[in-house]
């Protein structure tokens, strides 16, 4: 049986046959060592056709196709061209060598051609490949190595933009700022209380918050200047008019040292900053809710948006987390106490970052373990389904919560929860039905647009009937004047030509009777010339 090989470079498709494989050998390792010998190598392979990419699109397009293991119409062509022409209802009786085994696969299902993709052909693909450039002849040296580059390059970067698995390293940069943020805030908003505490350190007992210490320093400024008519503002700004009166009284009674107006604007630059920090907290958390909504809205619903994110931020990613099998996600975050506990054979870590969720709070403490066990197994339900669902949905996420609920109930009271599969399918069943309600939506508001569209031609029609009527009859009108000058100008015509003719008839006429005459006269006289002779 014939073999040809098929060989996919960088600059276009390339199709060898291999003739006389005793000189280098059957074996894989007597092929290994003769193909560094192009002598021997060159009467064993043999170039039986090369058809070149047209630009570097089409490059990237057939390399995609040839990753994927799909033949396109290109490929295909090329192998019906070059190929011996297979009878319908008989085998092939040659083979056709590929390195990548689901391109072979696709290749045999469509054409009905024996592929081979075993160590015995990639052995000679890689003597074609360390050889190529001897047996393309119009190849220039270095032409190869830059199409190779140019390729690569387009590749490499069409699956970095292309890559739908990384929409979720938004909400890793996402969270991972959040927390930096947490920090930061935290850690200015204690400079602020420092050092606007020199100058009115009474004010630290009464806001105990960081954001509305920040706001208040900015409002009051210089404590010397507080008086009932700051009263509003402060009231607005801690909600409590108690406390505005108590900031009011303290301020008059306050033993911190005067700042100059320099230090004071210093103060008040740096609590604006702080302020501002906080309201870009609050915008980023916002935008981290609706990302994991749209990226992962099961676990989302399911453990919260701050747990999920930073669950898939320590996965790596949403694919990565939906691999991890449940008593993995389990542990997630506690690395460092489970290989302490293993070196020291203590007892391992029961929960890592799903702590912070309000199910293990809630838990007593000897059922902890348990509800994180369960909290966990529900996750990564909630992750895969995230993960590999076509369409999102918060349905299962919403289900899988009511389950652990159940569980908590049942272990705080003794209720027996509801049988998981009996969950999922109530799930699925509420999926169908909206399913079907927007499918019945969609045609209710294409009908609701045509009969809009009905009704503003119906509601246009009178005025243009009216119209065309109006343009008709002055069209009729125009017609009917045009009638009439023709049927005068045909009746002039026609008196014209009567009168000439009736004018022509008189003449005649006369010219005959004047003939009479003359004839009679000329008889006369004859007559009376007869008589005098």
């Amino acid at each position: 049986m014939a073999l040809y090989l098929l060989y996919e470079s960088s600059s276009g498709y390339a199709l060898f046959q291999a003739q006389g494989l005793d000189e280098i050998g059957q074996n894989t390792e007597a092929v290994r060592n003769s193909v560094a010998d192009l002598n021997r190598f060159g009467k064993v392979v043999q170039l039986t056709a090369f058809q070149p990419f047209e630009s570097a699109i089409d490059g990237l397009n057939q390399c995609n196709s040839v990753s994927e293991g799909l033949m396109n119409d290109e490929l295909r062509s090329f192998l019906e061209l070059n190929l011996p022409k297979v009878k319908e209802g008989k085998k092939s009786k040659f083979s056709l060598g590929v390195a990548e085994p689901k391109l072979g696969s696709h290749i045999s299902e469509t054409m009905k051609i024996t592929c081979q993709s075993g160590e015995f052909v990639l052995e000679l693909l890689r003597g074609v490949r360390l050889h190529f450039d001897k047996f393309i002849k119009d190849l220039k040296p270095g032409d190869l190595e830059k199409a190779q580059l140019g390729l690569a390059h387009s590749y490499s970067r069409a699956k970095v933009k292309f890559n739908v698995n990384r929409v979720d390293n938004m909400v890793i940069q996402a969270i991972f700022l959040l927390d930096t943020l947490d920090k930061d805030i935290n850690s200015f908003s204690m400079r602020v209380r420092e050092w606007y505490s020199w100058h009115f350190p009474e004010l630290v007992k009464i806001v105990n918050d960081n954001y509305l210490y920040a706001r208040v320093a900015k409002l009051i400024e210089d404590k010397s200047k507080l008086s009932e008519e700051h009263i509003p503002a402060l009231t607005e700004i801690l909600g409590d008019e108690d406390k505005a009166k108590e900031t009011v009284e303290a301020g008059k009674a306050s033993m911190g040292q005067d700042l100059t107006p320099v230090d004071l604007i210093n103060v008040q630059l740096f609590a604006q900053r702080v302020m501002d920090l906080a309201e870009y907290r609050k915008n980023l958390y916002d935008y981290l809710v609706t990302k994991m909504n749209d990226i992962a809205p099961n676990l989302a619903s399911l453990i919260g948006e701050v747990v999920g994110a930073r669950l898939i931020s320590h996965a790596g990613s949403l694919t990565n987390l939906a691999k991890c099998p449940s008593s993995t996600l389990q542990i997630l975050g506690a690395e460092k106490a489970l290989f302490r506990a293993l070196k020291t054979r203590g007892n391992t870590p029961k929960y890592g970052l799903i702590f912070h969720s309000s199910f293990i709070g809630r838990a007593s403490a000897k059922n902890k373990g348990r509800m994180a066990r369960y909290l966990a197994n529900k996750c990564s339900i909630a992750s895969r389904i995230d993960c590999f669902a076509e369409r999102g949905t918060t349905v299962f996420g919403e289900k899988l919560r009511e389950q652990v609920e159940e569980r908590l109930e049942f272990y705080d009271k003794g209720v027996a929860p509801r049988k998981n599969i009996d969950v999922m399918k109530s799930a699925i069943e509420t999926t169908q039905n909206k399913d079907v309600e927007m499918e019945e939506a969609q045609p209710v508001e294409a009908s609701a647009k045509k009969s809009k569209k009905k009704k503003s031609k119906s509601e246009d029609a009178p005025a243009e009937a009216a119209n065309g009527d109006a343009l008709e009859d002055a069209k009729s009108e125009k017609k009917k004047d045009k009638r009439k000058k023709e049927q005068g100008h045909g009746a002039e015509e026609m008196n014209g030509i009567n009168g000439d003719v009736a004018e022509q008839d008189g003449m005649a006429k006369k010219k005959k009777k004047k003939s009479k005459d003359e004839v009679a006269a000329a008889s006369e006289t004859k007559k009376k010339r007869k008589s005098k002779e």
